[in-house]
């Protein structure tokens, strides 16, 4: 802890603002200025007389934190994993599976960050897996094992204080922490700027707490220079008509990766085409609007109402694996409809008859007739690409993911012409995040808008001299 007698403390500067005044206590601790506002007089004074009090008794300043030695703040008096544990039990009921299961992780790193030593009893992989699946789980901690709960009691004993995010090496060495993985190699963008946005919200926490005077993380330019990522589509994950028509008529029939594949996996996998994965699984017999076959317009239409996550009954208040809430950036309650073309129309008639399904039925279902698991599809998916794909294509990004079936669907609507503002209604996107996505994946128009430039003109021509 460095320290300094080099300090020199200000008058308190008043400022009348339209709503309140505030008393700001200035100071100067080795020649960097602190500022600590308050709202009356009376406590900027009592403030301001500790830190005279303090110079005049000989006693050194803290450099890191701008406050006498003898002034203790509450993040020298309370353990990292104390407030991280704190932090969790703050926020749980108003969080998804998901979003519990990334702040465990994220948090996890950031404890391993601040232990005093590393553990010489426990494998390292144990104090993690403590960590993430019980420590910073709300509803599990409580019924820990006793081997979990002894590698718990450690962590505790072994944890720095909240005090260490204000030093600002040891800040750059919990960054540097977060964005490494395991092995040694950066972790992904996207994984670093997701844990600096949870540790962010961590440390508003703090502040709001009191338990630290400001934000250590850095802000601005500083927080996202080497952070940077892109919503934009990889073009080389898309499939073309002939490539998608091949996967899903391979995955059509019992196969040899499954032979008692349910017969509706194809029709699980053109559904997949349109709505989020987590959306599709949701939909219900009741939600497809079927026309009838006589009717000359065979456009079909999906309800998309609820998402079903798949994020381990660990993390849901239910104890089941799939948590059910609302749709992704959309209200309460709110609904989307999204057409479906009469070739999925036909598709999805036979299947209800096969199946023999009813109304409050899933459209599609797992092998007990429950929801079906994503990891069936992924392996369907998998297979099928590497039985019709060429073994470069399928070492590509070509529809490397499921996923890449939405992202495919949603590309051919902007490139054969529909306004984005309906896709945005059919897909769930916002027009910005729709248009960041899918700009570079938009081909096919250059030609006409050559044509529409050129029917403009362009500069007018210049008489020749002479």
């Amino acid at each position: 802890m460095e320290t300094t007698y080099d300090v020199k403390v200000y008058k308190i500067l008043t400022y009348k603002g339209a709503r309140k005044t505030t008393y700001t206590v200035r100071w100067v601790v080795a020649g960097k200025r602190w500022r600590e506002p308050f709202d009356t007089v009376t406590l900027a004074e009592g403030f301001r007389f500790e830190l005279i009090r303090a110079t005049g008794k000989g006693e050194a300043f803290v450099i890191a934190t701008g406050l006498p030695v003898s002034h203790r703040s509450k993040s020298a008096a309370m353990s990292w994993y104390k407030f991280a544990v704190e932090c969790v039990d703050a926020r749980w009921s108003q969080l998804g599976g998901n979003s519990r299961k990334i702040i465990a992780k994220t948090l996890t790193a950031t404890t391993v960050a601040l232990l005093r030593a590393k553990p010489t009893q426990f494998a390292p992989a144990a104090v993690r897996t403590a960590l993430r699946e019980w420590a910073f789980n709300t509803n599990r901690r409580p019924n820990a094992p006793r081997d979990v709960a002894a590698i718990l009691r450690w962590v505790e004993r072994n944890s720095l204080p909240v005090s260490a995010w204000e030093d600002p090496e040891k800040v750059d060495q919990i960054l540097h922490a977060i964005d490494t993985r395991l092995d040694g190699k950066p972790a992904a963008a996207w994984s670093r700027k997701r844990n600096r946005r949870i540790l962010n919200v961590a440390m508003k926490y703090a502040s709001r707490r009191r338990i630290l005077r400001t934000n250590p993380l850095p802000k601005g330019k500083e927080s996202t220079a080497a952070v940077k990522t892109t919503n934009a589509v990889d073009k080389r994950s898309l499939l073309n008509p002939e490539q998608a028509a091949a996967i899903l008529d391979w995955i059509g029939p019992p196969a040899a990766w499954w032979p008692a594949a349910p017969r509706h996996l194809r029709c699980a996998v053109l559904l997949r085409l349109r709505p989020r994965p987590e959306e599709a699984v949701a939909v219900r017999v009741e939600d497809v609007v079927l026309p009838e076959p006589v009717a000359e317009d065979q456009w079909c239409e999906l309800l998309i109402h609820t998402a079903t996550s798949e994020v381990g009954k660990q993390w849901t208040d239910t104890g089941e694996i799939h948590e059910q809430r609302d749709l992704k950036g959309r209200a309460e309650g709110e609904t989307r409809t999204v057409p479906g073309h009469p070739a999925l129309t036909r598709i999805l008639r036979q299947h209800i008859e096969d199946e023999q399904l009813k109304p409050g039925d899933l459209l599609y279902q797992g092998e007990s007739g429950g929801i079906l698991a994503g990891s069936v599809i992924r392996r369907a998916w998998c297979s099928a690409r590497k039985a019709v794909l060429p073994p470069h294509v399928f070492d590509s990004p070509t529809g490397r993911r499921v996923y890449d079936n939405r992202n495919t669907r949603l590309t051919k609507w902007l490139n054969d012409g529909i306004p984005p503002a309906q896709v945005v209604d059919w897909a769930g996107n916002s027009v910005a995040v729709l248009l960041a996505t899918y700009a570079r994946c938009i081909e096919g128009q250059l030609p006409d808008l050559k044509r529409r430039l050129e029917a403009a003109g362009d500069l007018p021509e210049r008489p020749s001299p002479g």
